[in-house]
């Protein structure tokens, strides 16, 4: 499947706009366990973001990439800005600029999950965008090992990436400002991983139309 880096600005478009439309959501889930700025600080990137690459072609997927990941270590405040801006920019070394796959998908979310890991140091069931995003890539893998078509995969990876999310809610926060709250962090989704799982059923549900 071939996706040039137009479709790639539409997709990010449409993830500016998903956040923004989320953002009171994303800042009342981080009320309950965290500053109560996420949702606030993800649409502000996300809202830069568009003027930054709205008006603007690019040579390559690679460069759009590079350009989204720098605004959003620039203005997203808080963990987000410098978690999301990492992931981005690890994307932007390996994302294809012709033949998407499959196993370039895997490739990119695996290198989404160390550029998390090497700033966060976070793993899997301690209630943060890991919690999204890892299920997905496994999903992923798993799909490739069935030998699924890419469009299955796809809508495996987007339910692995929800229940992922939903997964958070009762498990107690070890990393960032929820941490603090020991116990009292249960019973709440993780805004982090609700941001996430918003960026990857965009970015699904976006390719999944350009197969259709």
């Amino acid at each position: 499947m071939k996706i040039t880096s137009e479709k790639i600005k539409d997709i990010f478009i449409k993830i500016a706009d998903v956040l923004i439309e989320n953002k009171n959501y994303l800042t009342e889930l981080d009320a309950a366990i965290g500053d109560a700025d996420h949702g606030i600080n993800m649409a502000r990137g996300f809202t830069k973001v568009k003027e930054k690459i709205e008006p603007n072609g690019f040579k390559n997927n690679s460069d759009l990439v590079k350009t989204v990941a720098m605004t959003l270590i620039s203005t997203v405040g808080g963990a987000s800005g410098p978690l999301y801006g990492t992931a981005f920019l690890n994307i932007s070394k390996v994302i294809p600029d012709s033949d998407f796959d499959i196993d370039s998908l895997i490739n990119i979310g695996e290198t989404v999950i160390e550029g998390i890991q090497r700033l966060g140091k976070a793993q899997q069931g301690e209630k943060t965008m890991l919690d999204t995003i890892i299920p997905v890539v496994n999903s992923l893998r798993e799909s490739k090992g069935k030998g699924l078509s890419l469009e299955r995969a796809l809508e495996e990876c987007k339910k692995a990436a929800e229940e992922g999310m939903k997964a958070t809610i009762p498990l107690q926060a070890t990393k960032g400002r929820a941490s603090y709250l020991g116990e009292r962090s249960k019973g709440h989704q993780d805004p982090g991983a609700t941001s996430s799982y918003l960026i990857i059923k965009v970015i699904v549900d976006e390719l999944i139309s350009e197969m259709e």
